[in-house]
């Protein structure tokens, strides 16, 4: 059997690099570079993986912010359309697993409070016991939040689950 092929990125588009890597910053707390400003951000999203507790030897994949307006790298120059974010139908979701240090409620507060919409709350989900919510941020990209279920989860009241 030979090596798979490795994913190593994934891009957000975005009308606006810069307000998106704020947007980022503040509800996720993620170091973001411009790179260069106003046409491709880098994000670096944290650490190494904890293993036990500890920084494991996986580190965290990069992600990035493109400007829709001229998605680099591209041999033309001008690039290529199309030239705005999608809309009206599913796009990437992009899953988030939540720190021990955060939670779901602080994250939905945060990126509500900078303009994002709720898609859901109060989830669990049996199947990779976890409990989750949504959002819709600025530039129309999907985020799951997750939380671990534990060994033998209690499902709140009031919580959807599946």
């Amino acid at each position: 059997m030979t090596y798979p092929n490795t994913l190593i990125f994934v891009d957000f588009p975005s009308t606006d690099p810069e307000a998106s890597g704020r947007f980022y910053e503040a509800v996720f707390g993620w170091e973001v570079e411009p790179r260069p400003a106003g046409v491709f951000h880098r994000i670096v999203p944290g650490d190494n993986f904890l293993v036990d507790g500890e920084p494991g030897p996986t580190g965290n994949l990069h992600m990035g912010i493109f400007n829709v307006a001229n998605a680099r790298p591209h041999p033309d120059p001008e690039g290529v359309g199309p030239r705005q974010v999608a809309s009206g139908g599913y796009a990437t979701r992009t899953w988030i697993l939540v720190s021990d240090d955060d939670s779901i409620d602080a994250i939905l507060g945060r990126a509500l409070e900078h303009g994002a919409t709720l898609l859901w709350r109060d989830h669990y989900w049996a199947e990779f016991n976890g409990f989750n919510a949504a959002f819709l941020d600025p530039w129309g990209n999907t985020f799951v939040l997750w939380e671990k279920g534990g060994d033998s989860p209690s499902i709140p009241e009031g919580f959807t689950d599946e």
